[in-house]
C-alpha cells in the first residue's frame, strides 16, 4: 500500500517537475541568455540554441528563434521555426503565424488558412492591435478578391459596432475598407472611408493620397492635386503607417513616393 501510495505521488509530481525544468530552461537561456542580446547579435541565437538542445519541444524558444530571421527577411528560415512554435503551442502561435505569412512573408493564402482555422479552434481573437477577420480580409484584398474582402471586413465591423460600437473601429480598418471600395470603383464610398479615417488620425497621409486618387480618377485634377500635395507634405513629417511592425515591413497600399509622384498633378521635388 505505501509503495503505490508513493507511486502515486511520484506520477503526479512528474508534470510539475518537467514545468520546472523548462522554466528553469527558459529563464537560463532566454530571459537570462537572449534577452541580454539585441536579435541581430549572434548571442541571441546561440543562447536559444543551447536552450533547444536542453528541450527542443519549448514553443517560445522557437518563437524567438524565429524573430531574427522574420526582421531580417529570411522568411523560409522564419516560418521553418515558426512552424515548430505551432507545433508545440498550436493555441498561442497558430494565429500569430497568420499574420506573419500576411504581413511579413506576403503569403496570402497561408495567412487565410492559418487565421481561419485559429477562429474555428480558439474562437475569436486579435494580433496586433486587429481582429483575425481583419488579415484575413486584407489577404482576400491582396490576391484581387475584393468583394470577398468586403464581405469579411463589413461583417468584422458589424460585430465590433454591436459589440462596442462605432468608435471602436480602428482607423486602419477603415483605410482598407477604402481601399477595397477604390479597387471596387466605388470612389464616393472610398473617400467617406478614407474620411472616417482621417477623423482618427487626421494627418494620416496615405488615407490623403489615395482620396485624391479618387478625385484624380474622376477627373477632378485641382482636389486630387491639393489632398496629394497636403499628403506628401504629412509623410516628410512622418505620418504615415505606425503599426508596431511597419518600420520593419511594407504594409499593403502603404503609398511608395518614388511611384506616387507620376500620378500628382503638378508634381514638385
Amino acid at each position: 500500500m505505501k509503495i503505490l501510495l508513493v507511486l502515486f505521488i511520484f506520477a503526479m509530481c512528474l508534470p510539475c517537475l518537467s514545468q520546472s525544468k523548462q522554466d528553469a530552461i527558459i529563464e537560463k537561456y532566454l530571459t537570462q541568455g537572449a534577452y541580454r542580446y539585441h536579435y541581430t547579435l549572434q548571442g541571441w541565437q546561440d543562447q536559444i540554441d543551447l536552450g533547444l538542445a536542453q528541450d527542443s519541444t519549448l514553443a517560445i524558444l522557437w518563437q524567438n528563434k524565429a524573430l531574427p530571421y522574420w526582421k531580417t527577411k529570411k522568411y523560409d528560415l522564419a516560418l521553418a521555426c515558426y512552424d515548430k512554435a505551432v507545433l508545440y503551442d498550436r493555441e498561442t502561435y497558430l494565429g500569430r503565424r497568420g499574420y506573419l505569412k500576411c504581413i511579413f512573408k506576403k503569403d496570402y493564402q497561408g495567412a487565410i488558412e492559418d487565421m481561419q482555422l485559429a477562429q474555428k479552434e480558439f474562437g475569436y481573437n486579435y494580433q496586433s492591435d486587429h481582429s483575425y477577420s481583419f488579415y484575413i480580409a486584407l489577404s482576400y484584398l491582396q490576391l484581387n478578391a475584393f468583394t470577398k474582402a468586403h464581405e469579411i471586413l463589413q461583417a468584422d465591423f458589424n460585430r465590433t459596432i454591436q459589440k462596442q460600437g462605432e468608435s471602436w473601429i480602428h482607423y486602419l480598418d477603415l483605410f482598407y475598407m477604402g481601399i477595397i471600395y477604390y479597387e471596387l470603383r466605388d470612389y464616393t464610398k472610398a473617400r467617406l472611408y478614407f474620411d472616417k479615417a482621417l477623423l482618427e488620425y487626421p494627418q494620416f497621409s496615405d488615407a490623403k493620397y489615395y482620396k485624391g486618387l479618387c478625385y484624380l480618377v474622376e477627373g477632378d485634377t485641382a482636389q486630387a492635386e491639393n489632398l496629394m500635395q497636403e499628403a506628401k507634405i504629412n509623410f516628410e513629417q512622418g505620418y504615415t503607417f505606425n503599426e508596431g511592425d511597419s518600420p520593419y515591413e511594407t504594409y499593403p497600399y502603404q503609398v511608395n513616393w518614388y511611384m506616387a509622384k507620376w500620378t500628382i498633378p503638378n508634381y514638385t521635388e
